[in-house]
């Protein structure tokens, strides 16, 4: 398995618009690894994708993506979510008629347990994606917990976090473990059976503390620390994972940190023996 970044950023992306704060002025000066599009994940090999955010077209175009087989929605939150519309953009057949001349392009789309209940409650998103179904663009699975789907020689396990509204998701290779979780992490404490794996892809987690000061950047009655996992509680998170590579991804726009300033604090993790990567759009990883 290889695993593909395809957007590296969070909630808000990097340069957010209209902002004028100096990390989002220089993503637009400098463009490159300073740019971070919305949350999503490619795992070549079994060619799965993990959410679709806004960006998710130009995204798949960029990595220069042809075959999907499988797409798995990790939660309902938007910014995981909205770019929904690319399974009509990627799968339609607008040119061919009569209707059996089309093309058959279908991709499966799986939605674990509760991700399956939300889509029903929220933003419309399976309305939407039952109306790409009944045009043939994408097949909709739902999954019980517990319950797991091979594709492509891989084995996938969708299994609850904390916040049992999102899911992070055990891919097996013979005795290759991949573990993908990509969001919210707050109060998750890995159990035994996805310890040890060869590479882990993680949310960074917010900066309630600047990272090289140690001044604190969000007010500490700020709801928002209620309800995400800061980095000081992921760094917790990945010493008890134990995996042998850690990626981390999911910036935030409102942490004001640069991708030079990420590399900085990645070289200082590494010297404490710490294998942590901080994800850019495009980084590729080997598992």
């Amino acid at each position: 398995m290889r695993v593909e970044i395809l957007g590296s950023g969070g909630a808000a992306t990097i340069p957010r618009p209209g902002c004028r704060c100096r990390v989002c002025v220089e993503a637009r000066a400098v463009g490159g690894r300073s740019v971070r599009t919305g949350p999503s994940t490619f795992v070549h090999g079994p060619d799965i994708l993990f959410d679709t955010p806004e960006e998710s077209k130009l995204q798949l175009e960029r990595a220069g993506i042809g075959d999907i087989a499988a797409c798995f929605y990790s939660h309902w939150h938007p910014d995981h979510t909205m770019g929904r519309r690319v399974w009509e953009t990627r799968n339609g057949d607008f040119r061919a008629w009569p209707r059996e001349a089309k093309r058959p392009l279908v991709t499966d789309v799986y939605l674990p347990q509760q991700v399956a209940v939300d889509f029903r409650r929220w933003l419309g998103s399976m309305e939407h994606l039952e109306f790409m179904r009944d045009r043939g663009w994408i097949r909709i699975h739902e999954l019980e917990d517990e319950e797991t789907v091979e594709i492509g020689g891989v084995m996938v396990r969708p299994f609850r976090l904390a916040e049992d509204y999102v899911y992070g998701f055990e891919l097996t290779e013979g005795t290759t473990r991949l573990l993908v979780a990509m969001d919210e992490l707050n109060g998750w404490s890995p159990p035994a059976d996805v310890t040890g794996c060869e590479v882990a892809i993680l949310p960074m987690g917010i900066c309630e503390f600047d990272l090289f000061t140690g001044g604190r950047l969000i007010h500490e009655e700020h709801p928002v620390l209620i309800h995400e996992a800061t980095f000081e509680e992921t760094l917790e998170i990945v010493a008890a994972l134990d995996a042998g590579r850690v990626v981390l991804g999911h910036v935030e726009e409102m942490d004001c940190i640069s991708y030079g300033e990420l590399l900085r604090v990645e070289h200082r993790l590494q010297s404490e023996g710490r294998n942590i990567t901080f994800a850019w759009d495009g980084l590729t990883i080997d598992v």
